[in-house]
């Protein structure tokens, strides 16, 4: 593993381990309020391009980190409809 990939691996755990506290929270309360269902549908659709990209280019950091990241997103997303307030 080179320099370049290790700074992809610690960048996409950085950025797909911020959206933890939001499904957390998100599970646990119920409590979406502050969730925009148009925002998470356009991110949840941007995650899946990445994920399309990164398979396309090869990129394991892409790629991992992306489908946890899709994983997360869509609970959230899946959370807002069910709980729409």
């Amino acid at each position: 593993m080179n320099n370049i990939e290790i700074i992809g691996y610690f960048s996409a755990f950085l950025t797909t381990f911020a959206f933890v506290p939001q499904a957390y929270h998100s599970w646990k309360t119920r409590d979406l309020s502050g969730v925009s269902l148009p925002m998470y549908s356009l991110f949840t659709a941007g995650v899946l391009g990445w994920i399309i990209y990164g398979f396309k280019i090869g990129s394991w950091p892409v790629l991992l980190a992306n489908i946890v990241t899709l994983l997360l997103a869509c609970m959230v997303l899946a959370l807002k409809l069910r709980h729409r307030n």
